[in-house]
């Protein structure tokens, strides 16, 4: 049973699965965007939403620090976080991303969604 189990298994083993979240993530910061299937945004949706209340407080050591323990492979994906995205967000009280549903891949019908900044 999964009772009060919060998170998406993604049918990926655990390292996997959160070096691909990690690695959508950095591409949500670098590009500003993300399109994928729906359970896939939810769970890159988690993270980024932490991301980004962790880096809001500034530039500051710590923050950097914990920052870089969630997203370790692109150092310039968290100066752009640092620099350009969290400080739009200083004011803001959560809900920082968006996601915009796009229907069904015509493949294998998967439901498919874009993530983006609010």
């Amino acid at each position: 049973m999964m009772h009060q189990n919060g998170r998406r298994k993604l049918n990926r083993k655990s390292s996997h699965r959160k070096a691909m979240l990690r690695n959508q993530v950095i591409h949500l910061i670098t590009f500003g965007h993300l399109v994928t299937t729906k359970p896939r945004i939810k769970e890159v949706q988690r993270l980024a939403e932490k991301v980004i209340t962790i880096a809001r407080v500034g530039n500051e050591f710590n923050a950097r620090r914990r920052a870089l323990s969630l997203l370790p492979y692109k150092h310039e994906a968290l100066l752009k976080l640092f620099n350009e995205v969290a400080p739009r967000y200083v004011d803001r009280q959560g809900g920082y991303t968006r996601v915009i549903p796009l229907g069904r891949r015509i493949s294998d019908t998967a439901p498919m969604a874009r993530l983006e900044w609010v």
